[in-house]
């Protein structure tokens, strides 16, 4: 069954995206191209994070090439002030400010050490931005500023990762584990997402835990379970405890090891994607030379991931097709994305949502 390649469907956009972390909103003016718009963010005096179009509404200048002084975002071509709100402050030469000097501003709030933006209409409801479980909790260490670039749409990236069963040949020297290869995958659909999951029983602990804990000779039970909250927030729950413990929520938070994996997707173009990420633990939290290593092995799966993903979006565009053939482990991720079809459907005929 020959499915053609389709990368014209567009975004959701009435949501929060992850924009940058807020580490790289500094005395600078940071451009970035956020689902197909240029958008430039930079901090004001008082600290809070601007988001705007990143055009100055004279010339169309990019503000990005600009400078944050006198009190806002200065065009660096005739010095022409916005705010936050994107309005005109000031302007060299002239008193009258005209109406018309604006530019564009979008939501912008700052949780979990991310810059997040709204780039649709109507309210951007707080309420609605992705809750990260264990940040800043006691009893948890979190590994934040993870950021990849990859050239790929962010439906392939969704794709991937609402499929458990590519660790096992993909992430041999890290996640992957081979007695894997051969558990199901379940799969559950909820109003705002759904889940890919799996008990891998009486197995040898992957590379990446036995880095994390030594678990001897003994073999362990693995929990992995993949959220989706749409419309672009993964989270990997992954649980390790000694094979045949009970499996009560105390012995899977105590008994051995929880890792909280996120990715937040945040579409740059048609054909990439930036990936922020972040990982918590519940275990080691003080351990800065464990944390250095493990860092590292994440980044070396999502670079896997990464260039994964690149050479599929590459196939694609040269085929014209997605697939030429369906698999079992295809239901997770083509629920995940005819949930994501629903809703810029719905964007596009708000009547459609009644």
């Amino acid at each position: 069954m020959s499915i053609k390649a389709d990368f014209t469907q567009g975004f959701v956009r009435n949501h929060w995206y992850a924009a940058a972390w807020s580490q790289e909103i500094t005395e600078r003016p940071l451009a970035r191209r956020l689902l197909g718009e240029r958008i430039v963010l930079f901090r004001a005096p008082d600290g809070a994070v601007g988001a705007l179009e990143d055009r100055c509404p004279h010339r169309l200048a990019p503000l990005s090439m600009g400078e944050c002084a006198d009190g806002g975002l200065r065009c660096g071509y005739h010095g022409m002030v916005f705010d936050t709100q994107g309005a005109c402050i000031a302007i060299p030469g002239q008193d009258i400010i005209p109406p018309t000097a604006r530019t564009r501003a979008y939501p912008a709030v700052e949780r979990y050490g991310l810059v997040w933006i709204w780039t649709g209409v109507g309210r951007a409801d707080p309420a609605r931005l992705p809750r990260i479980a264990g940040y800043g909790e006691e009893g948890w260490a979190a590994i934040t500023g993870g950021y990849q670039h990859h050239n790929g749409n962010y439906r392939i990236e969704i794709e991937n990762l609402m499929d458990p069963a590519h660790t096992t040949f993909l992430h041999k020297e890290t996640i992957g584990n081979r007695a894997a290869k051969d558990v199901p995958v379940q799969v559950a659909q909820g109003e705002h997402g759904l889940k890919a999951y799996r008990w891998i029983e009486d197995v040898p602990p992957t590379p990446l835990d036995r880095k994390s804990r030594d678990f001897g000779d003994s073999h362990v039970d693995r929990q992995v379970s993949f959220h989706f909250e749409l419309p672009a927030t993964s989270f990997v729950d992954i649980a390790v405890i000694p094979a045949g413990m009970e499996r009560s929520e105390h012995n899977l938070m105590h008994g051995g090891l929880r890792n909280f994996s996120y990715k937040f997707l945040t579409p740059e173009t048609d054909s990439s994607t930036h990936f922020f990420w972040l990982h918590l633990r519940n275990f080691r939290q003080d351990d800065a030379e464990f944390e250095a290593g493990l860092r590292a092995s994440l980044e070396k799966t999502f670079n896997e991931d990464k260039d994964m993903v690149t050479a599929i979006q590459r196939e694609q565009e040269e085929t014209g097709l997605r697939q030429r053939t369906a698999i079992a482990i295809d239901r997770a991720p083509i629920m995940a994305l005819r949930m994501i079809d629903r809703m810029i459907e719905r964007e596009k005929n708000p009547q459609l949502a009644h």
